[in-house]
């Protein structure tokens, strides 16, 4: 969808509108609050929009991440879940799904996506090795550095300039990698971190050329290449719609060829896969899939479960078979563009081109006036809610973490906040409401003060940070 996704008289305008491929069967109330209620609801949490109540959000944009609606398809499964302990008939369904639309060979469950992350990291990583990638993701990082690693960010320069219009901001500079397998030795290399989307960079995508000359290279050098499959339906669409060649290939054909070019995949189902938990880790070498069924047993469950109830799986294996028709994927990245254009025609700063799952507001662009040290975007996201009672996420310095040699914080080029779109749960109009919400908050900026951090965990400290606003 590259046209502006105006519904209302589009025809006025020689364009036929667009609706979302599904209509609505069950409806879950929301509460409105007033303003002081809402201001008296963020300073309890510390200004941080993880520490609020679900329950005093009114349009709740913090995170995909197990947060779309189940359809009426993966809701009948439930019932028919086999809560076996060993060799659960959905556990080998899901199997099935994911060797047919991902490709992969050996297929180990796990709760979620986190759980993937750090099974892959134990087996794969051996302490003092290197895992390069396209720009970190806060708990694929972690779990990269507690198993001994340090992740080098090789993702092109673009990827970190928000207003860049580079169709594929996700592409690895293959400069960049192959000087650090020739500066520290192929045997240091642990293996190459692909994300598509890449989050951090503002759901931005790489392209099929990209991966296919990765995997040349480290081919190369007999270097694996690992994919966070997360937003994978995505990145194929984004592929079928800017990359010669791929126009009139499906998603799913796209997917499964975008997967053959690499080694095996870590997923949180919570997000493409279109349930509210589960996750899983697929490889195509008999090494570490045995090293990794050997210790899912020891940190999540048996390997035909691995943390998810048999229900949870018979969901998830449903989940993958809706979430890579075209229909579903073109109206699910058309609803984050909707948002996008909106917010762009008003003059609000935003990462560009659009991505697939979030808007990411220009917060470094947006507060010019607050230092990052104050934590700019942590306060933009703190205002909006204030303003609307529309919950999104910090994605910048608090997220970034400190350095573990110096301990100061880790200042990152992209400041910004998350708006990120739950799938098949919000309407048109609800995006109409964040729009002008993030319009009102633009309009006051020249008024918005920073912030001081009063309590910080010692990991992934933006989910339990507490603060407060500078004197």
């Amino acid at each position: 969808m590259s046209e502006k996704h105006v519904v209302t008289m589009g025809q006025q305008f020689g364009r036929r509108s667009w609706a979302e491929p599904w209509k609505i069967k069950m409806v879950e109330p929301i509460k409105t609050m007033s303003p002081e209620e809402r201001q008296r609801a963020i300073e309890e949490a510390g200004y941080n929009t993880f520490l609020l109540r679900s329950e005093d959000v009114y349009i709740d944009l913090l995170t995909d991440s197990g947060t779309s609606a189940m359809s009426d398809r993966q809701w009948a499964a439930l019932m028919l879940g086999d809560e076996a302990y060993a060799g659960s008939r959905n556990f080998y369904d899901l199997e099935e799904a994911i060797r047919t639309y991902y490709g992969y060979k050996y297929i180990v469950p796990t709760h979620q996506g986190r759980g993937a992350e750090h099974l892959i990291s134990q087996v794969a990583i051996e302490p003092g090795q290197y895992v390069p990638g396209n720009m970190y993701f806060t708990t694929t990082k972690l779990h990269q550095e507690l198993a001994g690693g340090k992740f080098v960010d090789v993702i092109i320069d673009e990827a970190h300039d928000p207003a860049s219009l580079h169709p594929f901001k996700g592409n690895i500079d293959l400069a960049k990698l192959e000087d650090l397998i020739q500066r520290v030795g192929p045997e240091k290399i642990a293996y190459v971190s692909v994300a598509g989307t890449v989050n951090m960079a503002g759901g931005q995508p790489i392209s099929m050329e990209n991966i296919k000359a990765v995997r040349a290279l480290t081919d190369k050098y007999g270097i694996r290449v690992y994919l966070d499959a997360t937003r994978m339906m995505e990145n194929a669409y984004f592929i079928q719609e800017r990359e010669p060649g791929y126009e009139d290939k499906s998603v799913a054909e796209i997917l499964k060829e975008f997967c053959s070019y690499t080694d095996g995949a870590w997923m949180s189902a919570k997000k493409d896969n279109l349930v509210n938990i589960g996750g899983w880790l697929a490889l195509n070498h008999e090494d570490h899939f045995e090293a990794a069924r050997n210790l899912v047993v020891v940190y999540e469950g048996l390997h035909t479960y691995g943390g998810m109830a048999g229900r949870d799986m018979a969901a998830l294996a449903i989940g993958i078979q809706e979430a890579v028709q075209d229909d579903y994927v073109r109206a699910r990245v058309g609803q984050v563009r909707y948002l996008g254009e909106l917010l762009t025609d008003w003059g609000i700063p935003i990462v560009q081109p659009i991505g697939g799952h979030a808007i990411f507001l220009d917060a470094r662009k947006i507060y010019e006036h607050i230092p990052q040290d104050q934590f700019p975007a942590q306060a933009l996201a703190a205002h909006i809610y204030a303003d609307s009672g529309v919950r999104g996420m910090e994605r910048g310095v608090v997220s970034a973490g400190r350095n573990p040699e110096t301990g100061e914080h880790n200042y990152p080029k992209l400041e910004l906040v998350r708006l990120t779109i739950p799938r098949r749960v919000y309407t048109q109009a609800h995006m109409d409401v964040v729009a002008e919400s993030v319009k009102a908050v633009f309009d006051r900026r020249h008024e918005a003060k920073g912030l001081r951090m009063v309590y910080e965990p010692k990991y992934l400290r933006f989910f339990q940070a507490r603060f407060e606003p500078v004197a």
